[in-house]
């Protein structure tokens, strides 16, 4: 039985007049891996500083387990700016034991790209005090991940890692047999990591089994049954488990007798998009040019960053731009939005940018447009315009959209210098949208934004019309809003990736193994003889034999008829709970009967996990 790390009993915070926590009581155990979810604001930083002990609760308590290790990543990091890295890092110990360490190895490879990180001025020995906000939380995550916390806490630890530093995050933290706490609007990273979710909203907290896949699944069907959400809010979950459920078959953790279920509560939703109808309807406001690149040189300062470029951005091209920092990313729109507004007068260092006649550009960049503070939300919405044409006969007024973008009306009335960073992020995205753009270019648009937000903003870009180049490092919103995706791999060159993110994690190992030194095959043998968690995961274990396979499909085949009679089972007792509502005592006989019953689903699901890596 799994060892309780932390009880939080009848816990309520309340902040000015409002209660962000009432009455909340939950436990944190030995391997459990939690992913908390909820719009901003609701308290879910609130939630894990209360459970961490670096705030007192108003009332209840909260308790840990005797000598309970703890590592906490919070938002603001507690580093000494006088210290080095090695120092905050590494401690006192001596080169020979560090590089000798799988573990420490594995975290200064996967969060700074190298053991000498580059990118630091003087690598190992800089002097932490000038270092950037994003450079100093890498610092304070390494230094949390090289020890050895039995209870791990982290507040959005994906801001500021690429793609390539959360696909590694996400490994390293799957491998580790510490438990979990994390608070992340990425909804890739709760999939990979995550085997339950807590979803705050208003003062409570509701508990979810599986990953966020699961946890939407799991609370269309919670509102279905219960019948209490309104039907908006209910369209967009469905339309997201839609999503999910169509896409790519490792976005979920949870095998294809799940889709099943998942796939009649979707019966009839619509895809996301209708491209071809988009397509059309983006023709006819943008007609056959959008930005065509002939040679195109793009540089920052004395930099060259891109060369002999030819692309061309199309008529409601939905394109993701990924690569790595540096690459020339935000440097390319840059020089695409400067001919844009010059129309054509203003030329890259060489090349030339040919912009269509009729393009409307809005480029959300990923610095925060300043506003009059006093203005108020919906004032400084309605200074852009009071209603909006979103193509396909749709069109919303200025407070509707506010409302659909997480403003309630009286929200509206709020204060811009009132405002939190994440809410001037989505006012500024808001007003951008209200200007009726036909080309949009979204650098990081998902910063600072919650999940719900993000749910709603898809939702919306679904049926866009137009042109849009997003570049982000939240590899879900990349694929639920776009249609192709590009790379940037730091060579100078822009790619098209057939296979998306997946193809680009795959190209960028090979670039990095083909540049690892000659003395690589000796390190290799070394990490392979190492124990630490950084050790490769599987080192020593041969390929599965072809009779092992055939026995593993079989037990697979066993295993997936149970659950499949498990799963009617679980819905004939879900419906008769519902049935019984008033009827206490027989409610609580079924509720036993579904508690036991999901058990042992539970332990069957892992062993089909297990099984079908073999098979």
């Amino acid at each position: 039985m799994a060892v309780n790390l932390v009880n939080v009993e009848a816990v309520t915070k309340v902040y000015g007049t409002r209660a962000l926590l009432d009455g909340v009581s939950l436990g944190v155990s030995e391997g459990d891996r939690i992913g908390v979810v909820g719009r901003n604001g609701d308290g879910k930083t609130t939630l894990i500083r209360l459970l961490s002990r670096l705030e007192e609760a108003d009332t209840g308590r909260v308790t840990h387990s005797g000598g309970l290790r703890l590592g906490v990543l919070t938002q603001h990091d507690s580093l000494d700016p006088a210290a080095t890295v090695r120092h905050e890092v590494i401690g006192d110990l001596a080169d020979h034991e560090w590089a000798g360490n799988a573990k420490i190895r594995d975290v200064l490879t996967g969060l700074f790209g190298g053991l000498d990180l580059p990118g630091f001025p003087q690598g190992l020995d800089t002097v932490i005090a000038p270092l950037s906000g994003g450079e100093r939380r890498r610092i304070a995550l390494a230094k949390l991940l090289i020890g050895e916390p039995e209870l791990i806490v982290l507040d959005e630890p994906t801001n500021h890692l690429d793609v390539e530093g959360i696909a590694w995050l996400a490994e390293h933290l799957r491998a580790r047999r510490s438990a979990l706490v994390c608070v992340t609007h990425d909804r890739w990273f709760l999939d990979q990591v995550c085997t339950r979710m807590w979803d705050v909203q208003r003062g409570a907290v509701h508990e979810y089994e599986g990953g966020y896949s699961d946890y939407v699944f799991a609370r269309a069907e919670r509102e279905r049954i219960a019948a209490t959400e309104e039907a908006k809010r209910q369209n967009l979950v469905r339309k997201e488990l839609a999503w999910l459920r169509r896409g790519a078959p490792a976005r979920t953790s949870k095998p294809r007798f799940r889709v099943e279920a998942a796939n009649e509560l979707i019966a009839d939703v619509p895809p996301p998009r209708d491209t071809s109808e988009l397509m059309k309807f983006a023709n006819a406001r943008l007609g056959r040019t959008v930005f065509d690149m002939e040679d195109v040189t793009v540089q920052a300062g004395p930099k060259v960053l891109l060369t002999h470029l030819t692309w061309q951005l199309g008529p409601g091209d939905r394109i993701g731009l990924v690569g790595v920092n540096g690459a020339g990313k935000t440097s390319l729109l840059r020089a695409l939005a400067e001919a844009a507004r010059s129309q054509g007068d203003v030329q890259p260092a060489a090349g030339k940018v040919v912009v269509g006649r009729t393009v409307k550009l809005a480029y959300l960049s990923q610095e925060v447009t300043e506003l009059k503070p006093s203005l108020r939300v919906l004032e400084a919405v309605q200074q852009v315009r009071d209603r909006v044409d979103l193509g396909k006969g749709r069109e919303m007024t200025a407070g509707q959209l506010c409302e659909q973008f997480g403003f309630t009306k009286e929200k509206q009335w709020t204060p811009v210098g009132d405002l939190s960073g994440g809410e001037r992020r989505r006012l500024q995205l808001l007003r951008l949208l209200m200007d009726e753009p036909n080309v949009l270019f979204l650098d990081e648009p998902t910063n600072d934004l919650d999940i719900e937000t993000l749910n709603q903003l898809e939702d919306l870009l679904d049926g866009w019309p137009g042109s849009m180049v997003v570049i982000s490092h939240d590899r879900f919103f990349i694929e639920r809003t776009t249609d192709k995706v590009m790379a940037l791999l730091g060579d100078a060159k822009l790619r098209m990736l057939p296979r998306g993110i997946d193809e680009y994690l795959e190209r960028r190992r090979q670039l990095i193994e083909s540049a690892v030194p000659a003395t690589a095959p000796a390190a290799a043998e070394g990490r392979s003889a190492g124990t630490g968690s950084g050790a490769g995961t599987g080192a020593g274990t041969g390929a599965v034999s072809a009779k092992d396979g055939r026995a593993a499909k079989k037990e697979l085949q066993k295993i997936e008829r149970q659950l499949d009679k498990m799963s009617s089972r679980e819905t004939t007792l879900h419906q008769q709970i519902a049935d019984n509502a008033t009827d206490f005592e027989k409610v609580a006989k079924l509720d036993a009967e579904l508690r036991e019953l999901v058990g042992e689903r539970d332990e069957l699901e892992m062993r089909w996990l297990e099984l079908a890596e073999d098979a």
